[in-house]
């Protein structure tokens, strides 16, 4: 039997209860990772990863918690094995723009969006470095570049700074065979979209984007996908957009 490109990987995607999360870790599953599923809703995490079978497994912790993120990252490890793959996907979306931006908000939206990411980072990069081999791959956004079209203040400068700490992690590891990605979605069919845009912003969204229509995110995590397989080890430091044309740079 041939073995799957992925096959005994270890992979830790956040976010993983998510819409995007759960297509990203379905691909990876397929393509034979055991699955470190992490996410905050732990009833609906346990009950996808029990659906997925024995190669999915649930955690949850804050990832917003430096030492949560040690003391899961440690579970994980004693569980499934050391992480190859690190898919930073968990986010939480706010549209408000600076003035109404809380301290509170700044600090939550930093704390899920960009934190959680280099904790988790810090934990990873030790054994990759050391077993020469390892994919970060980020989710980052196009209000990256643009300054947040819908997207408020917190969330685009988040989606910017995990931008920037994919870079960071891409200079520093690629000589120990360690590559930092990141894909910069925008508009995949999630509740962010669903739920807290309205009818009329979504139908001025389909407008501006060229494709005419929004992500799937299947199409989301097919990057993932190709960002963690071997053939992807000479691609690193990369921010690949897919936002179906709304932005070309």
């Amino acid at each position: 039997m041939q073995m799957k490109p992925l096959e005994d990987k270890v992979a830790l995607v956040t976010g993983a209860a998510g819409t995007m999360g759960l297509a990203a870790t379905r691909v990876l599953l397929e393509d034979g990772c055991k699955v470190a599923m992490v996410d905050f809703n732990q009833q609906r995490n346990e009950a996808l990863a029990a659906e997925l079978g024995s190669n999915a497994r649930a955690f949850s912790f804050d990832i917003s918690d430096a030492d949560a993120v040690r003391s899961g990252h440690a579970r994980i490890v004693e569980a499934l094995g050391p992480v190859d793959i690190l898919v930073n996907n968990a986010g939480i979306l706010s549209n408000n723009k600076v003035e109404a931006t809380t301290a509170d908000e700044w600090r939550r939206v930093m704390g899920a969006n960009l934190d959680g990411a280099f904790y988790l980072a810090q934990q990873v990069v030790p054994g990759m470095k050391a077993r020469r081999y390892g994919r970060i791959i980020n989710t980052s956004s196009l209000a990256a570049k643009t300054g947040g079209l819908t997207a408020g203040t917190a969330y685009s400068v988040s989606k910017g700074a995990m931008s920037a700490l994919t870079f960071s992690l891409a200079r520093e590891l690629a000589s120990f065979g360690v590559t930092a990605n990141a894909v910069a979605p925008a508009y995949v069919k999630t509740p962010m979209i669903t739920e807290q845009l309205s009818e009329e912003q979504r139908q001025k969204l389909l407008k501006d984007i060229p494709v005419g229509r929004f992500c799937e995110p299947e199409e989301f995590a097919h990057v993932v996908r190709f960002l963690a397989s071997p053939l992807a080890g000479f691609i690193t430091g990369e921010i690949i957009d897919l936002n179906g044309g709304l932005l070309m740079d």
